[in-house]
């Protein structure tokens, strides 16, 4: 049957954008408004160079919405909904609040983002030839075609090849009928030989700043190797749809996949191009360093320009899909925190805090489980906003000093109150029955200390360590607050080079064999961990090697629970938590209960309660957004069959 679909209308709508080939002087991509995407716009060699940044500037509608970090991270056993969460957040998390429905908007957002940028492609690559395109420009452009196809078939199941003229054709028809392909013909058919093409066309070296790579495909690929190993071996029967029997048209089975993600891994290891491991982790995620060589792919963004930004600058933001608002969603509320009367934390433009959402808030399991030896492995520091620090100073009131806890003094850029690493028996948070004020938070007191503070399992929805790992870095603060109420202006990570030694050690787990076993792989990712430069939540330099101890503690034998706990350290908050835990089928039991203080009470930090989550296999796959099944022109009948299962 002939596949159908009017994919184009949201691409004939969208910016366009002149490309500047590798001859101008300028080193990045250049972005100008253009009203439309027309069939014949591909048909000039300045059309496809503009259908080419488009692909880029798509990843901004993805990575770095807070629709798609909700799907990704909520619902996980790294997230749960805070006091501020609104239905869709509710929803996604499965905890007996709400259900996740085909109109969600947050499930939604990959569909239809991907689809225009797959169309794009499409007429990119029918135009290539034409105007005499270079081969590794084309190889870009099967690059993010495969990329978004992936994105798509890890999230909904098996997706469309035809757009309405044909499979993997630029559509140019108007008809709304349409067909699902199965997921083995999706990666066979376009993601696998994609990227094997881009593999072998991309150059080493990027053409501009955060432009495509043969290492940046060898990762993909391998990733998706890894991905479809699972799926063919399928370990807890997890229904899929289109239904399809798990088998390769080729004929390989998973240990095949897994053996070929492995030794792709290993390749981009071993020919690392321009890309490689920082020293310290901490480097990896601090604000004044993005965009170095671990760094391979990012939804790039800009503090200097609206435009190239795709969000406001100044002033107050948007939640537009393009705006970088994630890691609002998992910030606190901290501008309640007062001493004295005085608001002694503010919002401001700086990586510990940003604009405060509380649409997500961590599991207590997450913190204290998933983030073990705290006091050697520098990646809990390095993830999280532990350490509430005053700047009433950088709003302009003058006080030089606050009454704190235990009648202590505090100055600004003192902690005002702090989530410790470890519990502590000793803290106490109420005096004769009576909530101490604590920072108008309900923060306990420890002898001596001048900071109130949180017990890491008696943090509730309200108040609870943010993520500092994504928060926002600006140069143009200028002493004062700066622009907190913008979107965040960093790039926002999609790919690392440190990915390679994941993909390798999860193969390995599977039975793939090399030079490298899996926790040889694991721990050069722990060994780094190890290595401290600066202690986030003390604020001041700490030079220590921990490297010795971190490879002592890794386990003789890895197996894959080990890995995705390896993998929540080193990628927390980062959008790939769901992904994660469906492609290993770990979802329910990893996920399936989790422990917070359930109160929005400020006061209240205790005892956590035990919430359970109902994960189904359906779960599995997201629905495919209502919007787009209203669209079809089709029976009722077959508008059902194109909806996933149980939804």
């Amino acid at each position: 049957m002939t596949v159908k679909i009017n994919f184009k209308a949201k691409v004939i709508t969208v910016l366009s954008i002149v490309f500047l080939l590798s001859a101008c002087t300028k080193e990045i991509i250049e972005e100008n408004p253009r009203g439309q995407f027309t069939p014949d716009f591909f048909q000039s060699e300045t059309g496809v160079q503009g259908g080419v940044v488009f692909l880029y500037e798509t990843m901004r509608d993805i990575y770095g919405n807070n629709g798609f970090f909700n799907a990704t991270e909520n619902g996980t056993d790294h997230y749960t909904w805070a006091e501020s969460a609104t239905g869709d957040f509710k929803n996604v998390d499965l905890s007996g609040e709400g259900q996740i429905i085909s109109d969600e908007g947050a499930t939604a957002g990959v569909w239809f983002s991907s689809f225009p940028a797959i169309n794009t492609a499409n007429g990119i690559l029918e135009n290539a030839e034409a105007v005499g395109l270079d081969p590794a420009l084309v190889a870009e452009v099967r690059f993010f075609r495969a990329f978004y196809y992936f994105l798509l078939v890890q999230t909904y199941g098996g997706v469309p090849l035809d757009l309405g003229s044909g499979e993997l054709a630029f559509n140019r028809s108007a008809v709304r009928t349409s067909t699902r392909n199965t997921v083995p013909e999706v990666y066979t058919k376009v993601i696998f030989p994609d990227l094997v093409t881009a593999v072998n066309d991309l150059p080493e070296n990027p053409r501009l700043t955060g432009t495509v790579t043969k290492n940046v495909a060898r990762l993909i690929l391998a990733k998706a190797y890894l991905t479809y190993g699972w799926w063919l071996e399928n370990p807890e029967g997890i229904p899929t749809y289109p239904e399809t029997p798990r088998n390769d048209p080729d004929g390989n089975g998973a240990s095949f996949y897994f053996q070929e993600a492995y030794d792709l891994a290993m390749e981009g290891i071993q020919n690392p191009g321009p890309y490689g491991l920082l020293e310290y982790f901490y480097d990896v995620h601090e604000g004044s360093n993005d965009r170095h060589q671990e760094m391979m792919l990012y939804a790039d963004r800009t503090q200097d320009n609206e435009q190239f930004n795709g969000a406001p600058v100044t002033g107050w933001g948007t939640t537009s899909n393009s705006a970088n608002t994630a890691v609002w969603m998992a910030t606190s509320n901290y501008t309640t925190i007062s001493v004295d009367g005085v608001p002694a934390v503010q919002r401001q433009s700086v990586q510990s805090l940003g604009r405060p959402w509380t649409r997500m808030a961590p599991t207590i399991n997450a913190l204290t489980e998933n983030f073990t030896d705290k006091d050697i492995d520098s990646r809990y520091d390095g993830t999280f906003t532990t350490s509430y620090r005053g700047n009433w100073d950088q709003g302009g009131d003058p006080t030089p000093s606050l009454t704190g806890a235990n009648g202590l003094e505090i100055e600004p850029g003192d902690a005002v109150i702090s989530f410790l690493d470890e519990y502590d028996p000793a803290v106490v948070y109420e005096v004769s029955g009576e909530p101490i004020n604590g920072a108008n938070i309900g923060g306990g007191v420890l002898p001596g200390r001048a900071d109130y503070v949180i017990n890491l399992n008696e943090f509730n929805r309200r108040f609870y360590p943010g993520l500092w790992k994504t928060g926002p870095y600006r140069t143009d603060n200028e002493g004062g607050l700066g622009q907190p109420n913008v979107p965040n202006t960093r790039p926002y990570p999609i790919a690392k080079f440190s990915e390679f030694y994941f993909i390798a050690a999860e193969a390995a787990v599977k039975g793939a064999s090399g030079t490298m076993s899996a926790r040889d792989l694991i721990n050069v990712i722990r060994a780094r961990a190890g290595k401290w430069r600066f202690d986030n939540g003390e604020q001041e330099e700490r030079i220590e090697d921990n490297s010795a101890a971190m490879v002592a503690a890794t386990p003789m034998t890895i197996d894959i629970d080990y890995i995705l706990a390896e993998r929540s350290r080193e990628y927390f908050g980062e959008s790939v938590r769901w992904y994660d835990l469906v492609r290993t089928q770990k979802w329910s039991e990893i996920a399936g209960s989790f422990e917070i203080v359930a109160s929005i009470i400020a006061t209240d930090h205790g005892p956590a309660t035990t919430i359970s989550r109902e994960i189904q296999p359906y779960h599995y796959l997201r629905p495919i957004p209502q919007g787009q099944i209203d669209n079809l022109d089709m029976t009722d009948a077959e508008k059902a069959a194109y909806q996933n299962p149980g939804y």
